[in-house]
């Protein structure tokens, strides 16, 4: 019983579509890496320095009564805050990543439609002397009925 069960297992792990998922995951979570410090170290700042020096990652509004000098305090102290400037940072994390992940589709759509029409064989052919669509094999147009070359 057990045996069939890892047997079966392993049939369905060894997939290619299981096992290119898996790089999948490892690849976009260090994609994540990459695109998290890209809004939060090289686009956020500069923004935020355009912006009358904001850092948008500490931008809150605090729900509570006490005041607190920045987020982080107001976290440590459990108040209800809404974190509206790291939304706005993750919302541009987004924005990064579904571009990015937008591109290489369109790419790898691009290199597919290309790989494509090389291998594929056509199945007709003009016809030199009437511009008519006719079969490959055909000897013969149709339409002007003239003699095909191969």
């Amino acid at each position: 019983m057990f045996k069939k069960f890892f047997s079966e297992f392993k049939e369905f792990a060894m997939r290619g579509s299981v096992i290119d998922l898996a790089v999948g995951v490892v690849i976009g979570g260090a994609f994540g890496k990459i695109t998290s410090s890209l809004v939060n170290d090289i686009i956020m700042p500069p923004l935020g320095l355009a912006l009358a020096q904001v850092n948008f990652s500490d931008l809150y509004i605090n729900l509570s009564s006490q005041q607190y000098e920045s987020l982080a305090e107001a976290k440590l102290a459990g108040a209800a805050v809404i974190s509206y400037g790291e939304f706005l940072n993750n919302v541009i994390h987004f924005i990064i990543i579904a571009f990015s992940v937008f591109l290489v589709i369109k790419v790898m759509n691009t290199l597919k439609r290309q790989e494509e029409a090389k291998t594929k064989t056509p199945k007709t052919k003009e016809c030199p002397y009437c511009l008519t669509q006719v079969p490959v094999k055909a000897t013969r147009c149709l339409a002007c009925t003239s003699q095909l070359k191969d």
